[in-house]
């Protein structure tokens, strides 16, 4: 018998492909990577890096709910970014949502991203 459930959220983007928000397999949460839309009107967010960052938090913030804990339950998140020149706003971000200890990170500077974003961000939770 499997442990594994299925997350969703009307709080966070619905999935728009063949994934989950996020997958709870015993204790453990993997959330998919968010970019910055908006889940009420599934259109991006693109006035500044900064509010794509802020969506895309608030985004990983309403899936974490949704799985019984919250963002200071990540252990890893992974960022992507369009410009590693963006990663001192990212850590300037983070510090309004995560209190120490902060979960490990990794950053990574990519070709490109679904729908044009700047940033996407996947976690894992412990719950």
């Amino acid at each position: 018998m499997s442990n594994k459930s299925i997350i969703s959220t009307n709080k966070a983007p619905a999935a728009i492909g063949t994934y989950s928000q996020a997958v709870k397999a015993g204790n453990t949460v993997y959330l998919s990577g968010q970019i910055p839309l908006n889940p009420e009107t599934m259109e991006m967010v693109t006035e500044s890096f900064e509010a794509q960052a802020v969506q895309v938090f608030e985004n990983l913030t309403a899936v974490a709910e949704a799985a019984g804990g919250n963002v200071n339950d990540f252990v890893k998140i992974t960022v992507l970014l369009s410009d590693l020149s963006y990663f001192g706003q990212v850590n300037e971000i983070m510090a309004k949502y995560f209190q120490a200890p902060y979960p490990a990170r990794a950053a990574y500077a990519v070709k490109a991203l679904p729908k044009d974003a700047d940033i996407e961000i996947e976690a894992i939770m412990v719950v």
